[in-house]
């Protein structure tokens, strides 16, 4: 093998970021992984042997690179590795770990969450945080401990999809009386998925049914294994109502933090996570800004996402106005020229003209039209037709544990009535549509269908660019009938404009039955009568309709092709002016 296909690969490295290394798309790198075994979203780290094996199968030859010849670019790498490499050891100091509070709704997150900010004592003012800004510090032992107050793990996953790492621990909160639940699993596996540890709050051990034996044995079965089983998950049982535990859950935290690398250096590049905005009405846009690195000061200038501007204050979560902050420190911070989204990262830039070339950039690349083939049901259909595949695969989310058995069991009772066609469901779970469902069901060639639930904002941006087939439903006789109208080849296909072909417009002349025709050169592809067209412009589309006739060398021909000139004539339009630009389409089925 060539000198030139020799790759140094890091220690870990993200899917995204693996597959901009060997010029490969994200979708090629996870039908690889998941061929060997490996089930990885796009955000995913994996470590060198996994990444060196993908590598391997694309033809390059793999080596562990050096960490000083590095070059770490905002935005490319896991946020707490960008953080750590690139920074002179000596110049790297302990910071407050970052914890984000999940688990199933009515476990007594918030209440958790009140209890936890009530015992910071040392916090300052009598009445304790006076404005909700998304997170918060508190201490315990006379260390600082920041908690991300996120609506959940859905808010979680979105900070990971932009690329985010939004906390260090996640905190699980199970109901020692009601115990592992559809939403437990889940968030379970997002801090899975982001390699985040976790620690179980058993909370309500108050209540007299509270079962926190039954409850463990729940926890082991979804892989988290208590500490006292000989397990790695510490399982701290507490009673927000009570605030029993709450002393033992902050020991617990920092315990695990001494035992994980967090770090930054507080003199470095200034970076971290928009944590929340809003708009004020006095003040303009507001932004609550976490600091993962180097300090965030006043005048600053920062660009957040698409928002950038100077910074005219901060403050803390007192309210107080500061001149600073340091890692791992939330600030809410006034002087952004528009509201950044949850989960975009940040950095501080020499000058505002730098600041608006990013952001220039940004917006190009977001309004970029990317169009990718997608296997939509009835694709998949002529796939099992042709013999191409055996199976129609689809990924199933609903809005209740109700709602998805009864789906699956339908399924399943149609797998039976299909003799050439197996139906596979990939996954099913509840809650909305996220980033990893549509990466899984790109890879895949699956198709999501979604009962009574919406897609997550990343997993729409995700969708458009990967061409994943999304079909969302309110009925679930609907969802399964169009399923089995799949398996018959009888559902109605998406249909798509397809341009065959383009003219410019040199010349305007009457025809001898009356109106006006347009002398055109054909520029790319072909025109064909009755064929349906756009009239563009000035880059914009003047008329839609149809071409009624092509006359080329004074004979009615059915088309034309490049660089022919002819006469055109449309139904319905004359009023042709010389530079308009015809472009000639057909409806297809998407992909087609």
């Amino acid at each position: 093998m060539g000198t030139d296909k020799i790759i140094q690969l890091p220690h870990s490295i993200t899917v995204r970021d693996l597959a901009a290394m060997l010029n490969a798309s994200a979708v090629q790198v996870i039908k690889i992984l998941m061929n060997n075994g490996v089930m990885a979203s796009i955000n995913q780290t994996i470590d060198f042997d996994t990444s060196a094996v993908v590598a391997t199968e694309l033809g390059f030859e793999p080596e562990l690179e050096k960490e000083e010849e590095l070059v770490e670019e905002l935005g490319e790498l896991p946020l707490w590795r960008r953080l750590i490499l690139g920074e002179s050891p000596e110049d790297l100091e302990n910071r407050p770990p970052v914890v984000t509070i999940l688990g199933h709704v009515d476990h007594g997150k918030t209440s958790l969450l009140d209890a936890i900010r009530h015992t910071d004592v040392a916090g300052g003012e009598e009445g304790g945080i006076t404005q909700h800004i998304g997170a918060y510090q508190v201490t315990h032992k006379n260390r600082p401990i920041t908690f991300l107050d996120t609506p959940g793990h859905a808010a979680f996953s979105s900070m990971r999809a932009r690329g985010a790492q939004g906390a260090d621990i996640v905190v699980l909160v199970v109901a020692a009386d009601d115990g592992v639940q559809p939403q437990t699993r889940e968030a379970a596996n997002h801090a899975k998925a982001a390699q985040v540890p976790i620690i179980v709050a058993l909370n309500k051990m108050d209540k007299a049914d509270a079962n926190p034996d039954f409850v463990k044995r729940q926890l082991a079965d979804i892989g988290l294994v208590p500490d006292e089983w000989n397990g790695d998950t510490f399982v701290v049982p507490v009673s927000a109502k009570t605030k029993k535990g709450l002393e033992d859950l902050l020991e617990t935290i920092n315990l695990v933090a001494d035992n994980i690398m967090i770090k930054a250096n507080p003199k470095g590049r200034t970076i971290g996570t928009v944590v929340e905005a809003s708009l004020d009405k006095t003040t303009g846009p507001m932004a609550t800004l976490l600091v993962q690195n180097g300090t965030l000061k006043v005048g600053d200038i920062v660009v957040a996402g698409e928002a950038y501007g100077k910074l005219k204050a901060l403050m803390d979560q007192y309210h107080k106005r500061v001149p600073k902050a340091y890692p791992s420190s939330p600030v809410r911070v006034m002087g952004l020229n528009t509201m950044p989204e949850a989960g975009d990262l940040f950095q501080v830039v020499a000058n505002e003209k730098e600041a608006r070339n990013i952001v220039a950039e940004r917006k190009a690349a977001r309004e970029l039209k990317q169009h990718s083939k997608r296997s939509t049901l009835e694709e998949l259909f002529s796939k099992v037709k042709s013999g191409e595949t055996k199976e129609l695969r689809l990924i199933l989310k609903a809005d209740v544990q109700g709602s998805l058995e009864p789906i699956q069991n339908e399924l399943e009772l149609l797998n039976k009535k299909q003799k050439d066609i197996t139906v596979n469901v990939l996954h099913a779970e509840t809650g909305n549509i996220s980033e990893s469902d549509v990466m899984l069901a790109a890879a895949s060639d699956a198709v999501i269908l979604g009962f009574d639930v919406d897609m997550d904002q990343g997993a729409r941006k995700v969708a458009e660019v990967e061409g994943v087939s999304i079909r969302l439903y309110k009925i679930i006789y609907r969802l399964l009938e169009d399923v089995e109208k799949a398996l018959k080849g009888l559902l109605e296909p998406e249909l798509v404009e397809k341009t065959i072909g383009k003219a410019n417009v040199i010349a305007i002349f009457k025809v001898s039955k009356g109106g006006t025709a347009a002398g055109c050169r054909i520029v790319s592809g072909e025109i064909r009568r009755n064929a349906l067209v756009h009239l563009i412009r000035n880059n914009v589309s003047v008329f839609d309709g149809e071409v009624y006739s092509i006359h080329r060398e004074k004979e009615e021909v059915r088309d034309v092709r490049e660089g022919m000139e002819c006469g055109i004539t449309l139904k319905g339009f004359e009023a042709f002016q010389v530079g308009d630009v015809i472009e000639c389409y057909v409806m297809e089925k998407f992909g087609g």
